[in-house]
């Protein structure tokens, strides 16, 4: 390239020689040769430049040698990873869990097809005592105790198919007892078939769960005449303001370990719970006949003293023949919001044949209020649980109730005078999460007629004050 900017030069000189005429002056050659001189610098000063391109053109060549070389590299090093890489066996993926967990009280374990498993149970420690007057005999029987009321352990969910199960045992004062023991079939949204051991219907009290009762014990017809879960077969049928229940079933578990009990019901209840307002109502009736079944058969109705931790029955009819029973009873409520009211009665009539059939009765009512902004919870003919709206685990003080009850007994009909027990009782409940509740309850009695004498008086009153923790889950 410098020859050729050389030659350029000459050219230009010689064409400026030949250019100018021959006549010029002296002047003018001196302005062309200063020109010149001026073209041959700038000439000198490309060619340093076209130097300089040329060795930056040079070490850019060398650079992007280098580059490609290490992009060569590279690549071939890729292609040895990717070939390592697909001589390593694929990791096996695991299915995600169809098994969906949640809480209430407890875990449940559930999955689509059907299958659930929950475990529950509950414990009530009890502490109370009744005053009554000295001279009853067995008085000692009567004074402060404590208990375990009630300590369950189970499990409840349900299957493919509609089907349900609860299995649920009570390990209280060192025993084991089958409470819940049952099968369901949802037949329809509205109909439930149950098979097992379960309650056969009775009022609307003891319909409704331990652990949502407002005093320590439900009214005290509910134990005399012997309402407790039996082995049977039933069938519900719950609309939205009509629920209709009834089956057949024969005795408890624990009762049918005895070769003479034989015993069968047949056993029914219908609600009608219609909404009023704001409110709801709960008007309720249900029938019974029992046929005891055995060669030789007695009954018997007694009742604790409103608190369960004393075995002394008051008022007790003793045992005396019958061969069978029939009953009914009847339930009101209203319930709305904080309040709720609620009565129950009901008449047990023993069958004596050849003789005449004495008719008992008890019943209760009562009064409720929530002192704190919560709403009395009912549910399906029953109360449910009530869960504060403010619980001590968000700094709340949880739900307060105050409630008031008469309760009565009477079982004197006929020859037959088992004593008459009367109670007016108010309880405090305070309920601090969903599943823990304390019940503090006072009853004054009054026994006419009764079993137990207090020297020679068989009329007499007493008092009995009883406190309860539980939780559940």
């Amino acid at each position: 390239m410098n020859r050729t900017l050389r030659t350029s030069t000459i050219a230009l000189a010689l064409a400026a020689g030949w250019v100018l005429p021959a006549h010029a002056a002296a002047a003018r050659q001196d302005e062309v040769a200063r020109q010149l001189a001026e073209m041959r610098a700038q000439l000198d000063q490309l060619n340093q430049r076209v130097g300089s391109l040329e060795g930056d053109l040079s070490a850019a060549r060398a650079r992007a040698d280098a580059a490609e070389t290490r992009a060569a590299a590279a690549l071939a090093e890729a292609a040895a990873a990717k070939a390592a890489v697909a001589k390593v066996p694929a990791p096996s993926v695991t299915a995600k869990s169809d098994v969906e967990i949640s809480w209430d009280g407890a875990p449940r374990l559930a999955t689509k097809d059907g299958w659930s498993f929950k475990p529950r149970g509950r414990l009530q420690v009890d502490a109370a005592g009744v005053n009554a007057p000295a001279g009853i005999a067995a008085g000692k029987e009567l004074g402060f105790a404590s208990e375990f009321r009630r300590a369950y352990l189970g499990a409840e969910g349900t299957m493919p198919g509609g089907f349900g199960y609860r299995a649920e045992f009570d390990f209280a004062n060192s025993g084991v007892e089958v409470t819940d023991l049952y099968l369901t079939w949802k037949a329809s949204p509205k109909v439930t078939l149950t098979v097992g051991q379960f309650k056969p219907f009775w009022g609307m009290e003891e319909m409704t769960s331990d652990l949502f009762i407002s005093f320590l014990e439900r009214g005290a017809f509910n134990s005399a005449f012997g309402f407790e879960r039996r082995l049977g077969v039933g069938a519900t049928y719950a609309g939205k303001s009509l629920l209709v229940q009834g089956g057949v079933f024969t005795d408890s578990v624990a009762d049918l370990n005895s070769d003479t009990n034989n015993s069968y019901s047949l056993d029914g209840r219908v609600v009608f719970m219609p909404k009023l307002g704001d409110g709801q109502v709960h008007l309720g009736v249900s029938a019974h006949y029992r046929d005891f079944n055995d060669v030789s058969a007695t009954a018997r109705y007694r009742a604790r003293p409103f608190v369960h931790t004393t075995d002394l029955r008051l008022i007790d009819t003793r045992a005396f023949s019958a061969s069978g029973e029939r009953s009914f009873g009847t339930e009101l409520a209203y319930v709305n919001g904080r309040f709720h009211a609620q009565g129950e009665s009901h008449w047990i009539t023993a069958l004596r044949p050849g003789l005449a059939d004495p008719t008992f009765n008890g019943g209760f009512v009562e009064l409720g209020y929530l002192l704190t902004d919560d709403v009395t919870a009912y549910k399906n003919g029953a109360y449910d649980r009530i869960r504060p709206k403010n619980p001590i685990t968000r700094g709340g003080i949880g739900a307060i109730q105050a409630n008031l009850r008469y309760d009565w007994l009477d079982l004197n009909s006929g020859a037959v005078v088992g004593g008459r027990q009367q109670v007016a009782g108010a309880s405090l409940l305070w309920i601090p999460t969903d599943y823990v509740r304390f019940i503090l309850n006072y009853g004054h009695i009054w026994i006419n007629d009764a079993a137990v004498a207090a020297g020679a008086r068989r009329d007499y009153s007493a008092d009995a004050l009883g406190l309860r923790a539980q939780f559940d889950f």
